[in-house]
């Protein structure tokens, strides 16, 4: 994919997270599900908190703050098929579980206009980024701007996936 493509992804998955915020039921929002886990609203706050530091560290990476290192095999894969390995369950960094809280629809709409403005300030300094100068993902090792950008779609899609898994427990 190109790096037009993979934001203009992101927007229509964005697009899609706001489309389910308007069909959850208030008194849903802050539930936890039947299933056990995280509500919807502490999957919007995970998702856009991680999100917007992800553009943290993208932006780092390409202002050239970053590490000339190799991306680790698990992680390409994960780049190239542009999904996390089916059936294996990945634990959220514990940074951003200690984060993790319960917010409002409205603080959950400020999350995502933060994230999409972010990601329109970053979007020119991805282009003319370094391929080799990587930044650190707590898991999955080091990636490049670009790679990040890429990163930043599958996490988005991996937790529609869990929305979609939530809704069906109600």
């Amino acid at each position: 994919m190109s790096i037009e493509r993979d934001y203009n992804t992101i927007l229509k998955t964005v697009s899609t997270y706001r489309k389910k915020l308007a069909s959850f039921s208030e008194d849903q929002w802050q539930l936890t599900p039947p299933i056990g886990g995280w509500s919807y609203s502490e999957v919007y706050f995970h998702i856009f908190d991680a999100s917007i530091l992800t553009l943290e560290t993208l932006a780092d990476a390409a202002k050239g703050n970053g590490k000339e290192k190799r991306t680790s095999f698990i992680a390409k894969v994960i780049l190239f098929f542009a999904g996390l390995p089916p059936g294996k369950k990945f634990q959220a960094p514990q940074r951003l579980t200690e984060r993790l809280k319960k917010i409002s629809r409205e603080e959950a709409v400020a999350l995502i206009d933060q994230f999409v403005a972010q990601l329109d300030a970053e979007m020119p300094k991805i282009k003319t980024a370094s391929r080799f100068l990587k930044t650190r993902h707590p898991k999955l090792g080091y990636f490049n701007a670009f790679q990040w950008l890429r990163f930043t779609h599958i996490h988005l899609s991996h937790h529609l996936k869990q929305l979609d898994r939530i809704e069906k427990s109600f």
